[in-house]
């Protein structure tokens, strides 16, 4: 695989939200493996063929990473939330309104029934209206107007 390839393909996973990547091409098989958030951050590459680079806070290697102790103790898991979750159900850009000088689809405090239009979320240049999965009132508001979301992220609890 071309240096300049491998060099691009690192740059993306070290850009985005996603932790691993795992390409294979005719001439090798390429890794990549974003290192746990909580921890150091560090991504790492494995290549078939024995090559070797660093680039910056990333490693490209042909064994394994060693195992990184952490400096600090885990944090205590979270408390659970109380009332019911609404999830993304794809991969986008949250927005709490339909055009930006719009008043949001739902704010904090506000009765919702099942069905109604409480986001949107832009996926490849569609916008797709998340509606409530529950009635109840929007106790809190998970993510920022145009915040990039993930499938299964937490967007709203709804009490």
């Amino acid at each position: 695989m071309d240096l300049r390839k491998l060099k691009t393909l690192i740059d993306l996973v070290s850009d985005s939200n996603i932790s691993e990547l795992e390409i294979t091409e005719a001439d090798g098989k390429v890794r990549i493996v974003k290192a746990d958030p909580a921890g150091a951050t560090h991504t790492h590459s494995h290549y078939a063929p024995n090559m070797m680079m660093a680039h910056g806070p990333m490693a490209v290697s042909a064994s394994p990473p060693p195992p990184v102790a952490p400096a600090v103790a885990e944090p205590a898991a979270p408390a659970p939330e109380v009332g019911h979750t609404v999830k993304s159900p794809m991969v986008g850009t949250f927005y709490r309104s339909a055009n930006p000088g719009a008043k949001a689809f739902a704010d904090v405090g506000d009765a919702v029934k099942e069905g109604d239009p409480i986001c949107i979320i832009e996926a490849m240049k569609i916008m797709n209206e998340i509606e409530a999965d529950r009635s109840g009132t929007v106790a809190r508001i998970l993510c920022e107007n145009g915040q990039a979301v993930e499938f299964g992220q937490p967007l709203f609890v709804i009490e």
